[in-house]
């Protein structure tokens, strides 16, 4: 069976526009978590999140796109136009029904459908954008990714929360097994609106906390929830014979992937986060002795890190597998989360350097990365959950070597 390999990435993050820029970053250990300041966050009990910064839409695509676009679709197209320029793709060689696009999103445009609604109170109906009908929903970055590179083959969108840009990169490795030579995917998120936020806020899940370096805190007996982020990261996967007979750049592999569900709240039974873990293994054909890294779900949440802490124990024993979060710098992303977890972990297989999780005093037998650790192994694992029971677990390696 045909592999899936990474040769391009496209990364838009609070703490760093560009692959390159975010990765700096996040070695450093740079958070970007800060009062929102995109509107008036005053009247809010959370006010924290991790903003986009030094992005500006009109430098990086065209103007007739600005009026058709939210925020987050703006970030995907030109994290799409980076992955395809990293990749060095020559299209002469290739159909546009050859060409995939597989993104998730777990808010949709939730800036423009608020403003556009505004519209439709204050002003009646004929002020209301025809580009409402599709820049709100959560399918339109595939489709303005696929406009834009003209890419016409297997297209889809993925709706799970943080579990939904792993299963969207998954759905891309399914269909480059199935014989697309290429697809675009991964996952772009951005609901730091007035109206999303509150949206983010009702789930009960959002840190309180006014301090950035206390509001986020996975795996810390001080966690009180999380603080939410925008952006995420697209990614060029091929088929690798194909690549490696262009002479492609590799960044790794999409090795292996499961999905499980868990059972509903208070049914008594277990989550079934490590049975994706496992199955997610078995299907890269590696053992838990070979992960190097696991690149954690990290909710800030009481329960929820527990149980994912137990997940990790369990299968790697006490301390037994370094683990990090660098979504502390950068807070959770949501369907972004995943993809940018992912491009990460290449950026830390390929530099052979684990970045590390900031300001958290692990309260679990986890062996927590609080600074940039060597990293010897050639594998790493991706961890994400999404609200309502969504579990997703990942497996990257690195470049296998020609003989």
């Amino acid at each position: 069976m045909s592999t899936a390999v990474v040769t391009g990435l496209g990364v838009v993050a609070p703490n760093g526009v560009g692959a390159g820029d975010y990765w700096a970053a996040t070695l450093r250990g740079r958070s970007a978590i800060g009062r929102i300041d995109l509107f008036d966050v005053e009247d809010y009990p959370s006010r924290l999140g991790g903003v986009v910064t030094g992005f500006d839409a009109g430098n990086h695509l065209p103007s007739r796109l600005l009026p058709q676009t939210d925020r987050m679709t703006r970030f995907a197209l030109a994290a799409a136009d980076w992955a395809v320029a990293d990749a060095d793709i020559d299209r002469s060689a290739l159909a546009a029904t050859d060409l995939g696009v597989s993104t998730a999103s777990a808010s949709g445009g939730f800036a423009f459908g608020q403003k556009e609604l505004e519209h439709l109170c204050a002003d009646g109906p004929s002020h209301v954008s025809v580009y409402q009908s599709f820049a709100w929903f959560y399918a339109v970055n595939s489709g303005q990714i696929s406009i834009r590179h003209d890419m016409r083959g297997p297209i889809g969108v993925l709706v799970a929360d943080q579990a939904g840009g792993l299963d969207a990169i998954a759905h891309a490795r399914r269909s480059v097994r199935k014989g697309a030579p290429l697809v675009l995917t991964g996952g772009m998120d951005s609901a730091l609106s007035p109206y999303g936020l509150a949206a983010l806020i009702s789930s009960g899940m959002l840190s309180t906390a006014d301090d950035p370096r206390h509001a986020y805190l996975p795996f810390d007996r001080k966690a009180n929830g999380h603080v939410p982020g925008e952006g995420g990261a697209i990614l060029t996967v091929e088929d690798g014979d194909r690549a490696r007979e262009r002479g492609a750049h590799v960044y790794g592999e999409i090795a292996g992937y499961a999905a499980t569900f868990d059972p509903s709240p208070g049914s008594g039974r277990p989550g079934n986060l490590g049975r994706a873990v496992r199955a997610a293994l078995a299907d890269a054909g590696v053992g838990p002795d070979e992960v190097g890294v696991v690149f954690a779900d990290a909710a800030g949440d009481a329960d929820a890190d527990r149980a994912e802490a137990e997940v990790i124990v369990d299968l790697f024993g006490p301390r037994g597998v370094p683990v990090t979060a660098p979504k502390t710098m950068t807070g959770r992303l949501y369907s972004g989360a995943g993809p940018l977890d992912v491009a990460t972990a290449l950026f830390a297989l390929r530099d052979k350097v684990i970045p590390p999780t900031v300001n958290v005093v692990a309260d679990y037998a986890l062996d927590l990365v609080e600074a940039p650790r060597p990293l010897t192994a050639s594998v790493a694992l991706v961890l994400a959950r999404g609200r309502q029971g969504f579990n997703s677990a990942l497996v990257v390696r690195a470049p296998r070597k020609e003989n």
